[in-house]
């Protein structure tokens, strides 16, 4: 009698921009190739086991330690936890404060860039936090687009829940390199996206109440 052997299934108050100032100046067949697979993993594991790659570690820069990326060269200066940044562009509703940062920022591409490519390129270690702005400090324009070559003080503003940090606190900073794309077929232009983490800085948040 003939068998026939079933094919297996297929196999998805005074100013908030004042006091930054003010603080600042004080201070990432299929079936034998599976058995094969297995095979191998099972032989490996009986000799001590897959050596895992060991993943490159983020560098970790001091404050106020520069980073060029392809976009931007930057250094984060200070941290500062607001009440309200209105100055900054950031309104923090109830139950949020406003955490910013102090970088110093010069575009190093060959294009203005605005506040797009700033949320490629920072990022906090907060949990619940929010990025909502960025504003010079010398004028408080809002969402300023950064000329190439000209450096510049901002203020980068993220809502974060008034319980997740407070002064004394350490914030860790992760600074990141996006990849420049270009459209082609249906989409056109460029823009930056995919950032890889490319360096890290911890630094002390300074507590700012509303009437200093």
């Amino acid at each position: 009698m003939r068998v026939t052997t079933p094919e297996p299934p297929a196999r998805r108050h005074a100013s908030p921009f004042s006091r930054l100032r003010a603080a600042a100046d004080r201070v990432p067949t299929k079936w034998f190739a599976a058995i094969g697979t297995g095979l191998f993993l099972a032989a490996t594991a009986a000799f001590g086991g897959l050596a895992t790659a060991a993943a490159e570690p983020v560098p970790e820069l001091e404050v106020g330690e520069t980073h060029i990326g392809p976009l931007y060269a930057l250094s984060v200066d200070r941290a500062f936890l607001f009440d309200e940044l209105a100055e900054a562009g950031a309104y923090p509703a109830e139950g949020q404060r406003v955490l910013a940062l102090r970088i110093t920022v010069e575009n190093v591409w060959t294009s203005p860039e605005g506040f797009s490519g700033m949320r490629e390129t920072l990022s906090v270690a907060v949990p619940g936090a929010e990025l909502t702005s960025m504003a010079r400090i010398d004028d408080a324009t809002t969402n300023p687009r950064l000329q190439p070559g000209v450096p510049a003080e901002l203020a980068v503003a993220w809502l974060v829940p008034d319980d997740a940090l407070a002064g004394g606190d350490e914030v860790t900073v992760t600074v990141s390199d996006p990849t420049l794309r270009t459209g082609q077929a249906v989409t056109s232009g460029q823009w930056w996206d995919d950032p890889v983490p490319s360096a890290r800085v911890t630094l002390p948040v300074e507590y700012r109440p509303g009437d200093e």
